[in-house]
C-alpha cells in the first residue's frame, strides 16, 4: 500500500493518501487545506486520484476539496446525512457519491469499509480495512471527537466507537483526524472515555 500522511492548515488536520502499489490508482481522505501540498504529495506518489473522502464536513476536512477535486478531477463522496459546516471559502464542494453505512470503497486493489459514527456531526464516518481504521473526529490517542456541537451527542459518539472500533484487532492502527496515530489495543486500556463507558457498560450489564 502507498500511503502518505500529511499534517495541513492552521488546525493541523490529517489528510491521508492511500493507493494501490499495484494499479497506482489512490484514494484522498480529509483534504482540509493546503491544496498544493496535497496536489504535490500525490504527483509525488505517481497516483491516479479515483476518490476524494471526506470523514466529515467541518471546515477543516473540506476546504481544500473543491480544488483538489477540479485539479485531479475525482469524485467527492461524504455520508448522506453530513452537510458542510462552518462556511467554506467560496462554495460548498457538492457530493457526487453519497455514502451509507456498510459501504464498500474499492481502490484498485484496496477496499475500505464505510461505518457511520454520529456524535462528532451527523454524518462522520471511519473507514476500515487492511489492519487499519481512518477515524476522521470520532477517536483520538487517549481521547475522542468533541460533541458540544448543536448536532452532536456523546452517547451516539461512544455507541459507534463500540460498536465498529473497539471490537477491531488490538493491532489495528488508527489514523485520525488530529494528531498521532494510535492503536484500537492502547485506546481500549488507556483511552480514558472508552474505559469509562466500558465500566459503565460492565455496570448495566449487572443489572
Amino acid at each position: 500500500m502507498i500511503f502518505k500522511a500529511l499534517s495541513v492548515g492552521p488546525y493541523m488536520s490529517n489528510c491521508y493518501i492511500v493507493g494501490s502499489e499495484t494499479t497506482k490508482e489512490g484514494l484522498i481522505i480529509d483534504p482540509g487545506a493546503e491544496p498544493d501540498t496535497i496536489l504535490n504529495a500525490v504527483d509525488q506518489a505517481e497516483l491516479k486520484i479515483k476518490l476524494i473522502v471526506a470523514t466529515h464536513g467541518h471546515i477543516d476536512h473540506v476546504t481544500a476539496v473543491n480544488q483538489v477535486k477540479e485539479k485531479l478531477d475525482a469524485p467527492f463522496a461524504m455520508h448522506e446525512a453530513e452537510t458542510v459546516k462552518g462556511g467554506v471559502f467560496g462554495k460548498s464542494p457538492d457530493v457526487d457519491q453519497p455514502l451509507k453505512d456498510g459501504d464498500v470503497i474499492e481502490i484498485g486493489d484496496l477496499s475500505f469499509t464505510v461505518r457511520h459514527t454520529p456524535g462528532h456531526s451527523l454524518g462522520g464516518i471511519v473507514l476500515i480495512g487492511h489492519g487499519i481504521v481512518f477515524s476522521g473526529d470520532t477517536l483520538f490517542q487517549y481521547s475522542i471527537g468533541r460533541t458540544d456541537f448543536p448536532d452532536g451527542s456523546h452517547s451516539q459518539l461512544m455507541t459507534g466507537i463500540f460498536e465498529h472500533l473497539m471490537i477491531l484487532p488490538d493491532e489495528t492502527v488508527v489514523y485520525s483526524g488530529h494528531g498521532p496515530q494510535t492503536t484500537i489495543g492502547m485506546e481500549r486500556q488507556a483511552n480514558p472515555f472508552v474505559r469509562d463507558w466500558a465500566r459503565r457498560i460492565a455496570e448495566e450489564s449487572k443489572g
